[in-house]
């Protein structure tokens, strides 16, 4: 019954069915045939008892924007165990072999998810790595700075007509935000699919367009939900995501997102740690915002991702890696690396850090301090000085910003 196999694409009706009773969900044919169109059933793991499907994990093949560069990640998804079958070491099974196939394939150095529960994945090697704040907000009293003169036009529309556009400025954008992943024609497919049952009494999705001199700058995607009061219209607009290649077109976009009329409230899960918006705002206390989690990483073959990143600042340091789960990174390592690329070898000098492979993951895109960790002691210092000089070259000069759950 714990035999992990290898599910076929014929299977992803009654994998979608578990995933649906896993979270508490009702089944929902057009969103799962939308989902249907990203499966990759030759990247999944399945375990079935008595011929039902009781265990499921996957992943998607897609590229992770990581500080100056962009390399395969494998993304995780669709993790799930039936409640008559926890505490059987269902989930153990999977992750374990999926991290040992991800390794063994020698493709993707790292692996990313977003975590139900903050509690389950450390305990195998994944790092909290980036967060994010939920915005929500009324919006009647609060104002960005006047435009300086017109800097471009403002254009409404429904997303579908615009896929081409979109995708050029979000890869446009991507590469220099951490956190980002890779669209292909499928997953924008995926993305801007608008099912109904998933809109919770707003409007269909809508596409916000700013044009600049050189066309296309800048996008919103939202959707509104109407509601009155006895005093007038209190409508919510809620935000999707905000692409913006220039400072005019990111405030151009906002300012109609804060003032649409019938419109008090606005909220936005995705908002960066980094949102140029509370840089902006006359009254930023006023967005609400909440602190939460968002990507956690996985450091899935040491030596290629903390190679494949770039680094703020030039940096030469040994650090000590244990990692129970995939035991080729436990060891010495030196890295050496700065802004324009890295390497990263074995090494038997002595080291001057030591931490186990789940802060490495923390440390990944960015937005961790290398000085948290150590003050938490999850990272030890072995040489006297030592985080205080690496710890900048950890640093990127944006936040990683999660744009999409996955």
């Amino acid at each position: 019954m714990t035999d992990v196999t290898v599910p076929r694409a014929e299977d992803f009706d009654e994998i979608s069915a578990l995933l649906y009773l896993a979270f508490h969900d009702d089944p929902d044919p057009e969103l799962s045939e939308v989902e249907r169109g990203v499966f990759e059933p030759e990247r999944a793991l399945l375990v079935r008892d008595g011929g039902r499907p009781v265990a499921h994990a996957a992943a998607y093949t897609r590229d992770l924007q990581v500080p100056g560069a962009s390399l395969p990640a494998a993304h995780v998804t669709m993790v799930s165990v039936l409640p008559t079958h926890r505490r059987r070491g269902l989930l153990t099974a999977l992750m374990r072999r999926q991290l040992r196939e991800i390794r063994d394939a020698g493709r993707e150095p790292v692996a990313v998810l977003w975590a139900s529960e903050g509690r389950i994945y450390p305990r195998f090697g994944y790092g909290l790595a980036a967060q994010r704040y939920h915005l929500q907000c009324d919006t009647a009293e609060l104002r960005l700075p006047e435009p300086a003169a017109a800097g471009g036009t403002l254009r409404l529309d429904r997303p579908a007509g615009h896929r081409a556009d979109l995708a050029r400025l979000y890869d446009r954008v991507r590469a220099d935000r951490p956190g980002w992943s890779s669209r292909d024609e499928r997953w924008w497919a995926y993305l801007l699919a608008d099912v109904k049952t998933r809109r919770d009494g707003a409007t269909e999705r809508r596409v916000l367009l700013h044009e600049g001199g050189d066309g296309v700058d800048g996008y919103a995607l939202y959707r509104t939900r109407e509601a009155w009061e006895r005093g007038g219209p209190r409508g919510e607009v809620r935000v999707d995501e905000v692409v913006a290649a220039t400072p005019d077109a990111y405030q151009a976009l906002w300012r109609m997102l804060l003032s649409i009329d019938l419109t008090r409230r606005l909220s936005f899960r995705t908002a960066a740690l980094d949102e140029p918006l509370f840089w902006l705002l006359n009254e930023p206390r006023a967005l609400g915002a909440q602190l939460s989690d968002a990507l956690w990483v996985r450091v899935v073959d040491l030596p290629a991702a903390l190679a494949a990143r770039r680094y703020a600042t030039d940096v030469d340091v040994v650090i000590e890696v244990t990692d129970d789960l995939l035991p080729e990174n436990t060891g010495r390592w030196r890295l050496v690396g700065g802004p324009d690329g890295a390497e990263c070898v074995a090494s038997t000098a002595p080291a001057a850090l030591a931490a186990d492979v789940r802060a490495l993951g923390e440390l990944y895109l960015g937005g961790t301090g290398l000085g948290a960790l150590a003050a938490a002691g999850r990272l030890r210092e072995l040489v006297p000085n030592t985080v205080a000089t690496t710890a900048p070259a950890f640093t990127w000069h944006r936040t990683p910003s999660p744009m999409e759950v996955f």
